[in-house]
Protein backbone atom coordinates (compact mmCIF):
# COMPACT_ATOMS: atom_id res chain seq x y z
CA UNK A 1 0.00 0.00 0.00
CA UNK A 2 1.64 3.44 -0.95
CA UNK A 3 0.86 6.67 0.72
CA UNK A 4 -0.19 9.60 -0.59
CA UNK A 5 2.31 12.45 -0.43
CA UNK A 6 1.58 15.88 0.67
CA UNK A 7 -0.34 17.15 4.07
CA UNK A 8 -3.58 19.32 4.62
CA UNK A 9 -3.97 20.17 0.75
CA UNK A 10 -3.63 16.60 -0.46
CA UNK A 11 -6.04 15.77 1.77
CA UNK A 12 -8.63 18.10 1.34
CA UNK A 13 -8.13 17.96 -1.99
CA UNK A 14 -9.13 14.25 -2.24
CA UNK A 15 -11.77 14.85 -0.17
CA UNK A 16 -12.86 17.46 -2.71
CA UNK A 17 -12.90 14.92 -5.65
CA UNK A 18 -14.41 12.49 -3.78
CA UNK A 19 -17.32 14.41 -2.69
CA UNK A 20 -17.84 15.60 -6.62
CA UNK A 21 -18.22 12.04 -7.84
CA UNK A 22 -20.26 11.48 -4.83
CA UNK A 23 -22.44 13.86 -5.95
CA UNK A 24 -22.77 12.58 -9.51
CA UNK A 25 -23.15 9.02 -8.29
CA UNK A 26 -26.08 10.85 -6.15
CA UNK A 27 -28.03 12.44 -8.82
CA UNK A 28 -27.42 8.89 -10.94
CA UNK A 29 -28.90 7.12 -7.37
CA UNK A 30 -31.87 8.90 -7.07
CA UNK A 31 -33.17 7.59 -10.28
CA UNK A 32 -32.71 3.56 -8.63
CA UNK A 33 -34.46 5.15 -5.40
CA UNK A 34 -37.35 7.33 -7.43
CA UNK A 35 -38.43 4.22 -9.35
CA UNK A 36 -37.83 1.94 -6.10
CA UNK A 37 -39.74 3.91 -3.89
CA UNK A 38 -42.57 3.61 -6.11
CA UNK A 39 -42.62 0.58 -7.91
CA UNK A 40 -40.33 -1.38 -5.51
CA UNK A 41 -38.36 -1.92 -8.63
CA UNK A 42 -34.32 -1.89 -9.48
CA UNK A 43 -34.62 -0.60 -13.10
CA UNK A 44 -30.95 -2.01 -14.14
CA UNK A 45 -31.42 0.35 -17.01
CA UNK A 46 -30.93 3.47 -15.59
CA UNK A 47 -26.87 3.57 -16.44
CA UNK A 48 -27.84 3.27 -20.37
CA UNK A 49 -30.27 5.72 -19.71
CA UNK A 50 -27.46 7.89 -18.22
CA UNK A 51 -25.31 6.65 -21.50
CA UNK A 52 -28.30 7.75 -23.87
CA UNK A 53 -28.60 11.50 -21.99
CA UNK A 54 -24.41 12.18 -22.50
CA UNK A 55 -24.93 11.11 -25.92
CA UNK A 56 -27.87 13.50 -26.57
CA UNK A 57 -25.84 16.51 -24.79
CA UNK A 58 -22.86 15.18 -27.39
CA UNK A 59 -25.03 15.45 -30.36
CA UNK A 60 -26.40 19.37 -29.32
CA UNK A 61 -22.85 20.34 -28.02
CA UNK A 62 -20.37 18.99 -30.63
CA UNK A 63 -22.80 17.91 -33.42
CA UNK A 64 -24.77 20.97 -33.67
CA UNK A 65 -22.63 23.15 -32.11
CA UNK A 66 -25.78 24.64 -29.93
CA UNK A 67 -23.42 24.81 -26.78
CA UNK A 68 -23.01 23.21 -23.66
CA UNK A 69 -25.96 24.91 -21.51
CA UNK A 70 -28.83 24.19 -24.15
CA UNK A 71 -26.98 20.36 -24.88
CA UNK A 72 -27.73 19.75 -21.14
CA UNK A 73 -31.65 21.27 -21.41
CA UNK A 74 -32.15 18.84 -24.46
CA UNK A 75 -30.62 16.11 -23.14
CA UNK A 76 -33.08 16.74 -19.84
CA UNK A 77 -36.16 16.69 -22.25
CA UNK A 78 -35.18 13.62 -24.05
CA UNK A 79 -33.54 11.65 -21.51
CA UNK A 80 -36.62 11.88 -18.98
CA UNK A 81 -38.86 11.49 -22.14
CA UNK A 82 -36.84 8.26 -22.70
CA UNK A 83 -37.56 6.97 -18.65
CA UNK A 84 -41.07 7.71 -19.69
CA UNK A 85 -40.69 5.31 -23.13
CA UNK A 86 -39.41 2.74 -21.18
CA UNK A 87 -42.25 3.12 -18.69
CA UNK A 88 -44.90 2.77 -21.34
CA UNK A 89 -43.45 0.00 -23.60
CA UNK A 90 -42.02 -2.47 -21.49
CA UNK A 91 -43.11 -1.88 -17.72
CA UNK A 92 -46.28 -1.06 -17.79
CA UNK A 93 -47.52 -4.01 -20.00
CA UNK A 94 -46.34 -6.30 -16.94
CA UNK A 95 -47.72 -4.38 -14.29
CA UNK A 96 -51.26 -4.63 -16.18
CA UNK A 97 -50.90 -8.13 -16.51
CA UNK A 98 -49.86 -8.62 -13.08
CA UNK A 99 -46.56 -10.37 -14.31
CA UNK A 100 -43.91 -11.23 -11.24
CA UNK A 101 -41.36 -8.53 -10.08
CA UNK A 102 -38.48 -10.70 -11.47
CA UNK A 103 -40.36 -10.16 -15.33
CA UNK A 104 -39.97 -6.72 -15.04
CA UNK A 105 -36.48 -6.90 -13.35
CA UNK A 106 -35.05 -9.05 -16.41
CA UNK A 107 -36.85 -6.39 -18.97
CA UNK A 108 -35.02 -3.53 -17.44
CA UNK A 109 -31.73 -5.47 -17.77
CA UNK A 110 -32.71 -5.94 -21.56
CA UNK A 111 -33.86 -3.02 -22.12
CA UNK A 112 -30.42 -1.67 -20.44
CA UNK A 113 -28.62 -3.81 -23.67
CA UNK A 114 -31.35 -2.73 -26.26
CA UNK A 115 -30.35 0.95 -25.61
CA UNK A 116 -26.60 0.43 -24.90
CA UNK A 117 -26.95 -1.79 -28.74
CA UNK A 118 -28.56 1.15 -30.64
CA UNK A 119 -26.32 3.87 -28.66
CA UNK A 120 -23.50 1.37 -30.47
CA UNK A 121 -25.35 1.18 -33.94
CA UNK A 122 -25.72 5.01 -34.25
CA UNK A 123 -22.76 6.43 -32.57
CA UNK A 124 -20.41 3.66 -32.96
CA UNK A 125 -18.54 1.40 -30.16
CA UNK A 126 -15.15 3.74 -30.05
CA UNK A 127 -15.05 6.94 -27.00
CA UNK A 128 -15.83 10.11 -28.61
CA UNK A 129 -14.39 13.59 -27.12
CA UNK A 130 -16.51 15.88 -25.11
CA UNK A 131 -16.43 19.66 -24.79
CA UNK A 132 -15.37 20.48 -20.83
CA UNK A 133 -17.90 21.88 -19.09
CA UNK A 134 -17.10 25.86 -17.30
CA UNK A 135 -13.26 25.59 -17.55
CA UNK A 136 -12.15 28.74 -15.32
CA UNK A 137 -8.92 27.07 -14.67
CA UNK A 138 -7.96 26.48 -11.15
CA UNK A 139 -9.57 28.80 -7.97
CA UNK A 140 -7.11 29.38 -4.74
CA UNK A 141 -9.73 29.09 -2.01
CA UNK A 142 -6.67 30.28 0.62
CA UNK A 143 -3.77 27.55 0.26
CA UNK A 144 -5.84 25.59 -1.38
CA UNK A 145 -6.55 25.22 -5.28
CA UNK A 146 -9.92 24.02 -6.64
CA UNK A 147 -10.37 23.32 -10.51
CA UNK A 148 -13.08 25.24 -11.28
CA UNK A 149 -15.08 22.12 -13.04
CA UNK A 150 -15.33 20.24 -10.15
CA UNK A 151 -16.56 23.37 -8.21
CA UNK A 152 -19.19 23.69 -10.76
CA UNK A 153 -20.03 19.41 -11.04
CA UNK A 154 -20.26 19.93 -6.95
CA UNK A 155 -22.31 22.92 -7.31
CA UNK A 156 -25.13 22.02 -9.42
CA UNK A 157 -25.64 18.42 -8.24
CA UNK A 158 -26.17 19.67 -5.21
CA UNK A 159 -29.03 22.24 -6.62
CA UNK A 160 -30.86 19.86 -8.90
CA UNK A 161 -30.75 17.23 -5.90
CA UNK A 162 -31.93 20.05 -3.38
CA UNK A 163 -34.61 20.86 -6.08
CA UNK A 164 -35.56 17.21 -5.92
CA UNK A 165 -36.07 17.53 -2.80
CA UNK A 166 -38.69 20.09 -2.06
CA UNK A 167 -40.67 18.67 -5.92
CA UNK A 168 -40.96 15.33 -3.88
CA UNK A 169 -41.64 17.41 -0.06
CA UNK A 170 -43.07 20.34 -0.98
CA UNK A 171 -45.11 19.86 -4.15
CA UNK A 172 -48.68 18.18 -4.98
CA UNK A 173 -46.97 16.14 -7.35
CA UNK A 174 -44.44 14.99 -4.52
CA UNK A 175 -47.32 14.52 -2.05
CA UNK A 176 -48.78 12.43 -5.01
CA UNK A 177 -45.70 10.67 -5.32
CA UNK A 178 -45.39 9.98 -1.46
CA UNK A 179 -48.89 8.41 -2.07
CA UNK A 180 -48.45 6.28 -4.71
CA UNK A 181 -44.98 5.02 -2.44
CA UNK A 182 -47.42 4.10 0.79
CA UNK A 183 -49.85 2.30 -0.98
CA UNK A 184 -50.90 2.60 -4.96
CA UNK A 185 -54.62 1.44 -4.37
CA UNK A 186 -55.27 3.60 -1.84
CA UNK A 187 -53.55 6.17 -3.77
CA UNK A 188 -55.86 5.48 -6.91
CA UNK A 189 -59.14 5.20 -4.79
CA UNK A 190 -58.26 9.13 -3.52
CA UNK A 191 -58.30 10.31 -6.87
CA UNK A 192 -54.71 10.40 -7.32
CA UNK A 193 -53.80 9.18 -11.36
CA UNK A 194 -51.06 6.32 -10.09
CA UNK A 195 -50.33 6.10 -14.21
CA UNK A 196 -49.59 9.51 -14.54
CA UNK A 197 -47.21 9.85 -11.33
CA UNK A 198 -45.47 6.80 -12.19
CA UNK A 199 -44.67 8.58 -16.16
CA UNK A 200 -43.51 11.60 -13.66
CA UNK A 201 -41.23 9.56 -11.51
CA UNK A 202 -39.25 7.57 -14.50
CA UNK A 203 -39.17 11.20 -16.27
CA UNK A 204 -37.71 13.00 -12.75
CA UNK A 205 -35.17 9.65 -13.18
CA UNK A 206 -34.18 9.75 -16.55
CA UNK A 207 -33.87 13.71 -16.55
CA UNK A 208 -31.43 13.61 -13.07
CA UNK A 209 -29.52 10.53 -15.38
CA UNK A 210 -29.11 13.22 -18.11
CA UNK A 211 -27.34 15.39 -15.66
CA UNK A 212 -25.28 13.49 -14.08
CA UNK A 213 -24.51 11.58 -17.57
CA UNK A 214 -23.57 15.25 -19.31
CA UNK A 215 -21.33 16.79 -15.81
CA UNK A 216 -19.46 13.43 -15.96
CA UNK A 217 -18.87 13.26 -19.63
CA UNK A 218 -17.88 16.91 -19.21
CA UNK A 219 -15.53 16.92 -16.73
CA UNK A 220 -13.71 13.26 -18.06
CA UNK A 221 -14.04 14.90 -21.84
CA UNK A 222 -15.21 11.58 -23.06
CA UNK A 223 -18.20 9.77 -24.37
CA UNK A 224 -18.87 5.76 -24.79
CA UNK A 225 -21.74 3.44 -25.41
CA UNK A 226 -20.89 1.37 -22.48
CA UNK A 227 -20.26 4.21 -20.10
CA UNK A 228 -23.35 3.56 -18.01
CA UNK A 229 -22.59 0.63 -16.58
CA UNK A 230 -19.95 1.12 -14.72
CA UNK A 231 -21.44 4.11 -13.45
CA UNK A 232 -24.79 2.76 -13.08
CA UNK A 233 -23.69 -0.29 -11.04
CA UNK A 234 -21.71 2.42 -8.66
CA UNK A 235 -24.82 4.70 -8.13
CA UNK A 236 -26.74 1.46 -7.35
CA UNK A 237 -24.14 0.63 -4.64
CA UNK A 238 -24.53 4.14 -3.21
CA UNK A 239 -28.49 3.57 -3.25
CA UNK A 240 -28.48 0.50 -1.29
CA UNK A 241 -26.23 1.69 0.58
CA UNK A 242 -28.14 4.46 2.05
CA UNK A 243 -31.09 2.48 1.68
CA UNK A 244 -32.75 1.62 -1.84
CA UNK A 245 -36.21 4.05 -2.04
CA UNK A 246 -34.62 6.87 0.42
CA UNK A 247 -33.89 10.18 -1.50
CA UNK A 248 -31.74 11.29 1.26
CA UNK A 249 -30.34 7.89 1.64
CA UNK A 250 -29.22 7.69 -2.14
CA UNK A 251 -27.15 11.07 -1.44
CA UNK A 252 -25.42 9.77 1.52
CA UNK A 253 -24.71 6.59 -0.22
CA UNK A 254 -22.84 8.64 -3.20
CA UNK A 255 -21.28 10.79 -1.21
CA UNK A 256 -19.94 7.57 0.45
CA UNK A 257 -19.40 5.80 -2.83
CA UNK A 258 -17.46 8.45 -3.97
CA UNK A 259 -14.76 9.47 -0.98
CA UNK A 260 -14.18 6.05 -0.84
CA UNK A 261 -13.26 5.90 -4.26
CA UNK A 262 -11.29 8.82 -4.15
CA UNK A 263 -8.88 8.05 -0.95
CA UNK A 264 -8.27 4.31 -2.68
CA UNK A 265 -6.99 6.19 -5.52
CA UNK A 266 -4.71 7.67 -3.35
CA UNK A 267 -3.79 4.80 -1.07
CA UNK A 268 -3.66 1.70 -3.62
CA UNK A 269 -3.65 3.14 -6.82
CA UNK A 270 -5.77 3.61 -10.14
CA UNK A 271 -6.63 -0.02 -10.41
CA UNK A 272 -8.80 -0.53 -7.24
CA UNK A 273 -10.61 2.46 -8.67
CA UNK A 274 -13.73 0.50 -9.53
CA UNK A 275 -13.78 -2.34 -6.85
CA UNK A 276 -14.31 -0.15 -4.01
CA UNK A 277 -18.05 0.33 -4.28
CA UNK A 278 -18.64 -3.01 -5.30
CA UNK A 279 -16.80 -4.14 -2.04
CA UNK A 280 -19.08 -1.57 -0.28
CA UNK A 281 -22.43 -3.27 -1.86
CA UNK A 282 -20.88 -6.67 -0.56
CA UNK A 283 -20.37 -5.49 3.01
CA UNK A 284 -23.80 -3.83 2.96
CA UNK A 285 -25.63 -6.34 1.70
CA UNK A 286 -23.95 -8.83 4.39
CA UNK A 287 -24.32 -7.11 7.47
CA UNK A 288 -27.25 -4.30 6.57
CA UNK A 289 -29.14 -5.51 3.82
CA UNK A 290 -31.83 -2.84 4.21
CA UNK A 291 -28.96 0.23 4.03
CA UNK A 292 -28.19 3.00 6.26
CA UNK A 293 -31.61 4.50 6.21
CA UNK A 294 -33.74 1.80 4.66
CA UNK A 295 -36.98 0.38 6.02
CA UNK A 296 -37.61 -2.55 7.16
CA UNK A 297 -40.90 -3.27 5.16
CA UNK A 298 -39.11 -2.77 1.97
CA UNK A 299 -39.38 -6.37 -0.19
CA UNK A 300 -36.88 -6.30 -2.36
CA UNK A 301 -36.76 -8.10 -6.03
Amino acid sequence: MKKPKGGDTLLFQQIFDGLTLGMVYALIAVGYSLVFGILRLVNFSHGSVYAFGAHIALVVAVSMQWGIFPALLISIIATGFLGILIDKLSLKPLREKKSKPIAALITTIGVSYIIQNLLMIIFGSQSKWFPKIFNYGIIKLGSISVNSTQLFIFLVSLLLLIILTVIIQKTKVGLAMRAVEQNPKAAHLMGINVNYIVSFTFFLGGASAAIAGTLISGYYQVVYPNMGFIAGLKAFSAAVLGGIGVLYGSVIGGLVVGLSESFAVSYFGGGYRDAVAFVILILVLIIRPKGIFGKKDITKV
